[in-house]
């Protein structure tokens, strides 16, 4: 397995190299123009890594496009970092190595690091000559849909991690305060088990020892035996937890739902387990909103 993880030491001893594309990845996407790694490219997730129009991910032809214009090719090795320890930079590693490019790492620590650790930023952006990127066909063993999660319910050989928030958990919270993608109604799928993501990174923001994360995931049931499906709200904290047991882990078999809640809190007769009840108001039973 390739290296997947690369030190703040060793992305800016590699600033200069020709061999490598340094791309931002941001929950907040004005974080970018406030201050970046020089020579890093910043995409943006709310209109450059998802479809337009669809609840989608980007098509190939999309994805092509867009990393051929900002002089991505298929060759450079892809190093990715973010804030909020990674939790973008993680979803465009998903959706990279779903159409398969060959290296992609991430800068362990994010941006939270680096800008820590007093390393240099920058505001001007780069430009480099564009480049005829070629994706790979999907590759769907990384990905898993609704009527595939419907249909592992109650199976032993399946396991579910929800890594949301436990107020979302439980179904106190539909969404995280500020986020505007969210649900119908409050809850879980059932049989999952609650890990919250942050639980496998430290305080400076890097990833626990892979001795930690076996003992976190591992208590739950959630262990290299099983078909392990990952979900959040929208799919991208869940690929911080996949990347997680895919790759510091080694899981063999792990998917991310990226459907998530925002899909499975919307949709019509399916099974919700909640531990909180619903708020009523007259007849209409109302799920509390966030705060």
């Amino acid at each position: 397995m390739k290296e997947v993880l690369v030190s703040t030491d060793w992305v800016q001893e590699h600033l200069n190299d020709p061999n490598i594309r340094l791309i931002e990845v941001d929950v907040d996407t004005t974080a970018y123009e406030q201050g970046h790694i020089p020579g890093a490219i910043g995409l943006n997730w709310q209109t450059q890594l998802q479809d337009p129009i669809r609840r989608d991910i980007p098509s190939k032809e999309l994805l092509e496009a867009t990393l051929g214009a900002l002089g991505v090719s298929d060759s450079h090795t892809i190093i990715l970092y973010g804030d909020n320890n990674n939790w973008f930079a993680a979803f465009a590693f998903w959706v990279l190595k779903l159409y398969g490019h060959e290296d992609v790492r991430i800068m362990d620590g994010g941006r939270k690091k680096w800008l820590a650790e007093g390393r240099p930023i920058t505001t001007e952006v780069p430009t480099y000559p564009p480049t005829e990127y070629r994706a790979k066909e999907p590759d769907l063993s990384l990905r898993v849909f609704f009527p595939q999660v419907l249909e592992s319910l109650n199976r032993p050989e399946v396991a579910l991690v929800d890594v949301r928030s436990p107020q979302e958990f439980t179904g106190e919270l539909i969404a995280p305060p500020g986020m505007m993608e969210t649900a119908q109604r409050g809850g879980h799928i059932p049989g999952a088990r609650n890990i919250p993501w942050a639980q496998a990174v430290r305080e400076d923001g890097t990833f626990k020892s892979p001795d930690e994360l076996r003992t976190l995931y591992e208590a739950q049931g959630i262990t290299p035996d099983k078909q392990v499906i990952a979900y959040c709200r929208i799919g991208e904290r869940s690929s911080h937890t996949w990347f997680v047991l895919k790759y510091l882990l080694g899981y063999p078999n792990v998917r991310n739902y990226d459907g998530s809640w925002t899909e499975w809190g919307n949709m019509v007769g399916v099974p919700i387990e909640r531990e909180v009840p619903m708020q009523t108001h007259g007849d209409t039973n109302v799920a509390p909103c966030p705060k």
